[in-house]
């Protein structure tokens, strides 16, 4: 519930100062998500959380669905998210159908995947189209159990469909991932200022990803849901087949689970009521934080600022310590998965799946 976080954020607040516990806030921008209701060559209409909204197409309007693509691509039904331009309701970028799977790879059987990303989620299942496979295999050249896999792609007939990998796996199984480096020793002018970290980050989808919001039972937000959360009763999961996995296709409608804001983080508190959240050994040292904690995130790419809310457990964010090639830093290791609504407010470009960041907690 949004109102039990707020109270977490107030108490957190009370005990430890606002500087500690920052109220939630994101730069302004103008990010639309809903359901295709008609599309024609100059205009759009969705259906959203909130009502129908109404879109104009100009001819700088990009699209985006699996690759660069163009107006036709849009269809009645379709889930898009738009990047709308200053100031009014013209579209600047279209996201088509767009989702993302991130995890472990738990089984293979001809060109289908299944995908563990943590957290006791059902898996993943992702078809890897023979036309993609080779782009994906520059970058993901082992695609057996016990590899990474990260790719965004598509919802193509009810099926996820990988067709662009946003990180480089690495050459070995998570089973034998080296120790991470022992932790710096802070200086007292350093802890009086808080922890600030630099990384990357990455999105999930919480309307696609099947789980509710929240870590280990502890009360949720906004009834949501993530790649790497769970409530513990299953109110606002996905559909789940017989096998463990999660039923394939998009949400049905708009589901108000894609407007979430906040962030999946791998390093919850297990004396806050999260032991729940299986925590992989991270290359990065993160602080403890509780579910409604906030923190302050820079993207270090676009200069945007925000403070942000631990919403879920990210558990498959700590698998990984890649870098990312969005701007120029040699910062490695994710601070968080962001929601894609928060991951698009700080100006991220979803099909390049990352910015580097810094963090700053207290």
């Amino acid at each position: 519930m949004r109102e039990q976080t707020a109270e977490r954020r107030r108490l957190a607040a009370a005990v430890l100062g606002e500087r500690a516990a920052p109220a939630p806030a994101e730069p302004a921008a103008a990010i639309v998500r809903g359901t295709v209701l008609d599309a024609t060559p100059h205009l759009l209409v969705l259906a959203t959380a909130t009502g129908e909204v109404r879109l104009l197409f100009e001819a700088a309007t990009t699209f985006w669905c699996g690759r660069e693509t163009g107006a036709s691509a849009v269809r009645a039904g379709d889930d898009v998210v738009v990047r709308c331009r200053p100031g009014g309701w013209v579209a600047e970028r279209v996201w088509v159908r767009i989702a993302r799977a991130t995890g472990v790879i738990a089984a293979r059987s001809g060109d289908t995947l299944e995908i563990d990303a943590g957290h006791a989620l059902p898996r993943r299942e992702v078809v890897v189209p023979y036309r993609y496979s080779g782009r994906l295999g520059v970058r993901h050249p082992v695609l057996e159990p016990g590899y990474l896999f990260d790719a965004v792609g598509v919802w193509e007939d009810s099926a996820f469909h990988a067709t662009l990998p946003v990180t480089t796996q690495p050459p070995y199984p998570v089973w034998d991932a080296p120790p991470r480096p022992p932790a710096r020793r802070r200086r007292a002018e350093e802890r009086a200022g808080g922890v600030r970290l630099s990384g990357t980050v990455a999105w999930y989808d919480p309307a696609h990803d099947g789980a509710a919001v929240g870590g280990g039972g502890a009360g949720g937000v906004g009834g949501g849901g993530g790649e790497v959360g769970d409530g513990g009763d299953g109110r606002g999961a996905a559909a789940v087949d017989g096998a463990g996995r999660a039923a394939a296709g998009p949400p049905n409608g708009p589901d108000p689970r894609g407007d979430l804001r906040g962030a999946a983080y791998p390093a919850l508190d297990p004396a806050s009521g999260h032991g729940g959240c299986d925590r992989a050994e991270s290359c990065l040292h993160l602080p403890l934080m509780s579910i409604g904690t906030t923190f302050t995130l820079r993207n270090d790419c676009t200069g945007g600022v925000a403070a942000l809310p631990v919403v879920a457990c990210g558990s498959a964010a700590a698998h990984f310590c890649d870098r990312c090639t969005a701007c120029d830093s040699d910062a490695q290791g994710r601070l968080a998965h962001l929601t894609l609504m928060s991951f698009l407010a700080l100006g991220g470009r979803p099909e390049t799946g990352c910015f580097n960041a810094t963090m700053v907690v207290g």
